[in-house]
């Protein structure tokens, strides 16, 4: 089995309905959930929207690998409405990143592991912190405690739910 750390967030629509609807095919499509941080309320990252995101990382095992586990994730995507290409930052009511896949590094056309820019954003480094504070990143052999201690984004990340 395959253990992989995935961002999960959205910021339009009845944010817990969708939330609720995406650990549902995430279990149907991906695998099984072993794992959620709490959910936390976040500003936009890399661009200006109306509405605050909220913003989880998940544990799965799963069997799939990582280049059908990225195409079961667009299709996902595309149930909550998501249409690739149009703009790389947006509102979406969900958005799911591979973080991490197992320990390993890699880099396709269409997929790179660890995801390039998780050292660069507390949506993402706050609630990893939270279930995997000694987690090493592969490439920067940094915990995610040490990355979220030296990012630079000065964003508020508040706690809204606790971790289930």
């Amino acid at each position: 089995m395959n253990k992989v750390f995935l961002g999960i967030g959205g910021n339009i629509g009845n944010k817990e309905k969708n939330f609720n609807h995406a650990y549902t095919l995430i279990e149907l499509k991906l695998g099984k959930i072993v794992q959620k941080s709490s959910v936390y309320e976040t500003p936009p990252w890399g661009f200006q929207a109306e509405h605050a995101f909220w913003n989880q990382v998940i544990v799965i095992e799963t069997k799939l690998e990582a280049e059908e586990l990225l195409w079961r994730i667009h299709e996902i995507e595309a149930d909550f409405g998501r249409k690739r290409g149009i703009e790389r930052y947006s509102s979406r009511e969900m958005d799911i990143d591979i973080l991490y896949f197992n320990d390993e590094f890699m880099e396709t056309k269409s997929l790179i592991i660890p995801h390039p820019k998780i050292h660069e954003r507390r949506f993402v480094l706050v609630p990893l912190v939270e279930i995997a504070p000694e987690l090493k990143h592969p490439l920067r052999r940094l915990t995610s405690i040490e990355m979220l201690e030296s990012c630079r984004d000065d964003s508020i990340i508040k706690k809204i739910q606790e971790k289930p």
